[in-house]
């Protein structure tokens, strides 16, 4: 009999991570969708550890996070800084960052020696806030400092009982940024993995509607090589977003939402819920 890969792993993670699937469908899925290589699994992580993370998450004072605000294209909130982590959220990074977990995203996505980034530079906790919103872009292609090369991101959404009005859905665009091809709804324990690539647009376009008491919230990370596709130098670029002219002013997209019919919009995201495979759960 030959190597079961999945049980290897299961067994390696014991009741940290549960693999909802086997390997080899989480690699066809990944391999095979569109409009660029893309995985969604839920349940991947243990309650336990996402729950303390989410305890941790809400102690942060305000001197911890970074308000990224750049008009019209985004407006954010990051960790400040990696240090800020407390037990939880560095048991997640460890977690996320040892070598096991680093073969597991190999097998699932064909990108093998990859590296991941300690200093969690644009990674770590993020919240978005009412009103907040970053619009479509493409991924800066390499690491802030260390010029290595970034091939994954990866967001694990920690937003229990997240109503679709609240808006917040990751949004996966076609290559020239004029279509939305996918949206994945950003549930608790949701974990997204994605090809950092030129131009694999994404974004959460849609300013977020959520009560004032709430926050769109989920644990960023990213994973890296020494060069790409053979190169070992990659010409540096910062984040490039879409061109389209809608998306230039946000609140272009607001005023669409307040003149639609509320019924229509409702209609509209039961329609992208029922055609997006994204949404469903892995079989």
């Amino acid at each position: 009999m030959g190597r079961d890969i999945t049980a290897e792993f299961s067994a390696l993670f014991a009741d940290r991570i549960r693999l909802p699937t086997r390997i080899e469908e989480l690699r066809r899925a990944y391999r095979n969708t569109t409009p660029f290589p893309h995985v969604v699994i839920d349940d991947l992580f243990s309650p336990a550890i996402l729950d303390s993370v989410l305890e941790e998450m809400a102690g942060l004072d305000d001197s911890k996070w970074l308000l990224v605000e750049s008009p019209p294209h985004e407006r954010i909130r990051r960790m400040r800084s990696a240090v800020e982590l407390g037990a939880a959220g560095s048991q997640l990074v460890s977690l996320l960052h040892g070598a096991s977990f680093l073969y597991l995203l190999s097998e699932i996505t064909g990108i093998w020696q990859l590296l991941p980034d300690p200093y969690l530079q644009g990674a770590g906790y993020a919240s978005m806030k009412r009103g907040d919103f970053f619009n479509v872009h493409s991924d800066r292609n390499v690491a802030y400092d260390t010029g290595l090369s970034r091939r994954l991101a990866m967001i694990v959404f920690l937003n229990k009982s997240w109503d679709p009005n609240y808006n917040g859905q990751l949004e996966l665009w076609n290559d020239d940024g004029t279509r939305c091809d996918v949206s994945v709804q950003p549930d608790y324990n949701r974990t997204v993995i994605f090809e950092v690539a030129d131009p694999n647009y994404h974004g959460v376009p849609t300013p977020i509607a959520c009560p004032e008491d709430r926050s769109r919230q989920s644990f960023i990370v990213y994973y890296h090589t020494v060069g790409n596709a053979g190169k070992s130098v990659v010409t540096p670029r910062s984040s490039r977003f879409a061109p389209s002219f809608y998306r230039e002013d946000p609140r272009l997209r607001t005023f669409a939402r307040e003149v639609t019919p509320p019924v229509l919009l409702r209609a509209a995201k039961r329609l992208v819920r029922f055609c997006v495979p994204a949404l469903r759960r892995p079989s």
